[in-house]
């Protein structure tokens, strides 16, 4: 942590990635709760010589940092209070500040096979995980549910005691083999008797070690009669809607859930989703090499790939539901279980990490579902080919959920622009790209964290968050939160939680509180009275761009230039527009507030610039112009 992040993080407070504490006496108890919250949700930094005081913070230091080092090692490394190591050397730093000296502890997240991490020697007892309040201990079902995303072990491959081939509905089974036989008609395990076609299949298993053998998990989901599916999995439900109403009244126009009428099992619950879901969309008339016409569209892949993949990565042992909703302009997938790989490496593609591999056999064997870590890839290629909103994938960690957004609505609607004016305003006209697409992306999903924004954008996480700061300052965002768990919310209408069932301003829908203005930790800390503008108020096409990189050539990125130079630039930069401080900043490879102290000020002063919102250098809509330009 630097000092200017530091700093920042004192003048903030603590939030849901950074612990302040007192070591006065030494290493306090308390610090490892907090190592292992954070390392069984998102990671943070505990800050060691900082103490509450009259509200705030105040810097003590460590009176030997050295000692309190050793210490924390000795601890660290001991398993009988903390189960397994999660920091490194470089994880661990001392700090300078005044005359004191703190020690920064970073904890990273724990992978999904080290969690959960513990303390005391008791995983039921001393797991805790992050909110935005602090540590708190976990539950026992918190506990197994990290417990059997650590196994080796496929969840669905467990042996369940006491269930057989009875529990099986044979009508599914029957359906699955006739959609198997005409998929693949010569496939040898259609001449098998059904034991063996479900052990291939992985519905049953003997386990060579034990001895034991009966029906698996996978088994029973994908082919088990409801009252079977109940015994084994008390809180199994599964849950369609259709929320295509205006009348908020009206919850639903459509529902499948658990209710007697029918069999209740992963492969019917497929097969009665997927047509609604994709009943609608429209099929361009297109021919294959056959000349046959294709019925379906990278739409109809898509969705076909998050129905599957809700299913197939569910925690089905979990106590919460598998959700599918379909909205005018959104589908929503949400399963419980936490991403098994990073989210990042999810929208690059390439791995997977099957929470359930024998369900994704039987999805695969139908000609659904991908192995190869390229099912979301084929979401983000639909999405981008009709030039939708890129989906939004995320993540609760206090519920141990996850939520995929599929919004069917181009990037900025004309009714959405409308509703974006009239918060804005006469402003409107002077945001940036990337500006236009935070107030979209929060109008569009009620509420929005910097990550979120990262897949929309190419610029850095700091400039995201500089961003996001400076709508909040400009009205034009609420906040709640801190730090990574900072989201920002469309003003006054509260938005949806994105792990909330109800559509927009239905009844039932949560408003969360919405905080003052703050810099998310990975912002970049603005110096005093440095000018942060919420827009560029220009609008380059790339041919303009191209004429103004051009003109900045000669001290674009060159060191140190001589002064007349520079201005003489900047002159002929701000010729023919209005150009903000950052675009100038931009085109000219400078610091802002370089560019403002050596150059701005004093040509503003002897008039050869002009101030498009004259004596107020941090106004939104502040720009220069060459005296007397176009």
């Amino acid at each position: 942590m630097t000092l200017d992040q530091l700093l920042e993080a004192l003048r903030l407070g603590e939030s849901q990635d950074i612990e302040f504490k007192a070591a006065e006496g030494g290493l306090p108890r308390s610090l490892w709760e907090t190592v292992s919250a954070f390392a069984n949700t998102n990671g943070g930094t505990i800050v060691l010589g900082v103490v509450e005081r009259d509200g705030g913070f105040a810097v003590e230091g460590v009176r030997k940092p050295d000692t309190l080092l050793k210490t924390f090692w000795d601890n660290h490394n001991n398993p009988q209070k903390l189960n397994q190591p999660v920091c490194r050397e470089a994880d661990v730093e001392v700090v300078p500040m005044d005359r004191h000296k703190l020690v920064c502890i970073h904890v990273p997240r724990a992978g999904r096979q080290q969690r959960p991490v513990f303390i005391n020697g008791n995983p039921l007892t001393g797991t805790y995980k992050r909110n935005y309040e602090g540590d708190y201990r976990c539950t026992e079902s918190e506990v197994r549910q990290m417990l059997r995303d650590a196994a080796d072990e496929p969840l669905d491959g467990q042996i369940l005691e006491g269930f057989d081939l009875d529990d099986l509905d044979e009508e599914t089974l029957a359906a699955y083999r006739n959609r198997f036989a005409s998929r693949d008609p010569d496939h040898p395990f259609l001449a098998m008797n059904p034991a063996d076609f479900l052990e291939n299949l992985g519905g049953l298993r003997r386990d060579r070690r034990s001895g034991a053998e009966g029906l698996t998990l996978a088994g029973l989901l994908m082919f088990g009669k409801e009252r079977s599916l109940l015994d084994a999995l008390p809180h199994f439900h599964l849950d369609y809607q259709e929320q295509l109403s205006s009348n908020p009244e009206e919850r639903w126009t459509y529902r499948l859930t658990p209710d007697g009428k029918w069999v209740p099992n992963l492969f019917n619950f497929y097969y009665r989703v997927y047509p609604r879901l994709v009943e609608g969309i429209d099929v361009p008339f297109k021919l294959d090499k056959a000349a046959t016409r294709l019925e379906e569209t990278h739409v109809h892949e898509a969705l076909r790939e998050a129905l599957v993949n809700t299913l197939i990565h569910a925690d089905h042992q979990s106590s919460r539901p598998i959700n599918v909703i379909k909205r005018p302009d959104t589908f929503i997938f949400m399963n419980p279980g936490r991403l098994r790989i990073p989210r990042e490496q999810l929208y690059q593609g390439g791995v997977t990490d099957p929470r359930n591999p024998n369900l994704q056999k039987m999805f695969q064997m139908l000609g659904l579902g991908e192995k190869a870590g390229s099912g979301f890839q084929k979401i983000l290629r639909a999405w981008r080919e009709q030039h939708w909103m890129i989906p939004l994938v995320a993540e609760n960690t206090e519920l141990e959920m996850t939520r995929i957004w599929l919004p069917v609505a181009s990037m900025i609607p004309d009714d959405v622009e409308r509703e974006l004016r009239a918060v804005v305003g006469d402003a409107y006209g002077t945001l940036d790209e990337l500006g236009r697409v935070i107030l979209m992306l929060a109008h569009r999903f009620g509420e929005v964290g910097n990550e979120d924004i990262q897949p929309y954008r190419q610029e850095h996480p700091r400039e995201i968050g500089a961003r996001l700061r400076e709508l909040v300052g400009a009205g034009w965002l609420d906040k709640t939160g801190h730090g990574r768990g900072t989201r920002y919310r469309w003003p006054q209408t509260g938005g949806p939680d994105l792990f909330a069932t109800e559509p927009r301003g239905s009844i039932g829908s949560e408003q969360t509180e919405t905080g003052s203005e703050h810099l998310p930790v990975e912002s970049e800390h603005l110096p005093i009275g440095s000018e942060h503008l919420p827009v560029e108020s220009e609008h380059l096409n790339s041919e303009q761009d191209a004429q103004l990189l051009l003109l900045a050539a000669d001290v674009r990125g060159k060191g140190k230039v001589p002064k007349p130079l520079m201005e003489a630039t900047i002159l002929a930069l701000c010729e023919r527009d209005w150009l903000s401080l950052r675009t100038l900043a931009r085109l000219l490879n400078r610091e802002s507030d370089s560019l403002r102290n050596h150059y701005i000020n004093a040509m503003l002063l002897d008039g050869r610039l002009e101030a498009r919102v004259p004596g107020k250098p941090n106004h939104p809509n502040q720009a220069y112009r060459k005296k007397g330009g176009a």
